[in-house]
């Protein structure tokens, strides 16, 4: 039973039908509002998911400084989010809510992982492609934008942030890129390989999700 899980999970089609019918039940959840809490408390399990699945996908560099880097990536993402939400220089006048779990300096612990999903994700997309290191900072960073345009809008929805001002603040998004590209140039810097066949339909699958709910919910 062991072995035939872990064929399905290791299958990359399979996988990705997997995060489909999750992330379709998560979008059935969330547009009701009486079963919206319920499927809130598994924003974190998604993402650890998400991440479960990327890892044993992985096909690139697999060594110290890989590791090295990822820790960084989250540590910086952590903090960086710990440095905004407190005092709120970098992004803006915003709160964290419950949405995305346990949190340490008022900033959720899974925050950081979101950072590393989404280097990691929009990286391998790019080096899948063919784009050279630059292009791939400054081209990483504008696909974690446009995500995050969306993303943005279903937050507030989905319990993970809200912002003390009526709309997003332009300073939000300007500080998302340029920490984005400062992220993506620490992973091209070290020369990093992330071959992985899920990280298109990760990247891809998670925005279409935040897209429905904001089409239902707005």
């Amino acid at each position: 039973m062991k072995n035939k899980m872990w064929r399905f999970l290791t299958n990359p089609r399979k996988a990705t039908y997997l995060l489909l019918l999750f992330y379709a039940v998560g979008v059935a959840g969330m547009v009701f509002e009486f079963s919206r809490p319920w499927f809130i408390r598994l924003i974190p399990f998604a993402l650890l998911l998400s991440t479960f699945l990327l890892i044993i996908h992985h096909k690139g560099t697999k060594n110290m400084r890989m590791a090295i880097v990822v820790a960084v990536l989250y540590l910086a993402g952590f903090f960086v989010e710990v440095l905004g939400v407190n005092t709120g220089l970098i992004f803006g006048e915003y709160s964290y809510g419950p949405g995305l779990g346990w949190k340490v300096f008022n900033t959720p612990l899974m925050i950081g992982l979101n950072w590393v999903l989404l280097i990691y994700t929009s990286a391998s997309v790019l080096q899948s492609l063919g784009w050279k290191s630059p292009a791939i900072v400054a081209g990483g960073a504008t696909m974690m934008l446009t995500y995050d345009l969306v993303l943005e809008q279903v937050a507030p929805v989905m319990d993970m942030w809200t912002w003390s001002a009526a709309g997003v603040p332009v300073q939000n998004y300007i500080s998302w890129w340029v920490i984005a590209a400062l992220m993506h140039a620490l992973v091209a810097s070290n020369r990093l390989k992330f071959t992985n066949r899920l990280a298109m339909p990760v990247i891809l699958i998670q925005f279409i999700f935040f897209t429905i709910i904001y089409i239902f919910i707005r």
